[in-house]
């Protein structure tokens, strides 16, 4: 049951991530060719609760879906089982998570 869940929420992540990547690909060409500076960037993005939604919400998922990758990669390659990959699983999402936000917090703070 634990395996289907972990399926279902990875397929889910990727359903989320999918036209976020595509968003912040647009923006990115839109910021490159409109020869925006990162100074110019932050002053667009602090303070936005649109953004920081938008990139809080890719972090999860981008979090969400790489522990659980990572959990497969490592049950086939290191045969690790039970609760050592669980807690190892948990580590690596958390881990992404928190850096990940770090990183929303950073460009999108006041």
């Amino acid at each position: 049951m634990l395996e289907l869940r972990l399926y279902l929420a990875q397929r889910i992540s990727a359903a989320i991530m999918a036209p976020l990547v595509l968003l912040h690909l647009g923006v990115m060409i839109y910021a490159i060719q409109g020869g925006l500076s990162a100074e110019e960037i932050l002053a667009r993005t602090r303070g936005s609760l649109l953004w920081g939604g938008v990139y809080g919400l890719f972090v999860l998922a981008v979090a969400l879906h790489a522990a659980i990758g990572l959990r497969n990669i490592m049950s086939e390659w290191w045969s690790l089982r039970g609760p050592l990959l669980n807690a190892f699983s948990w580590i690596i999402g958390f881990g992404l998570l928190i850096m990940g936000w770090r990183a929303v917090a950073a460009v999108v703070g006041a």
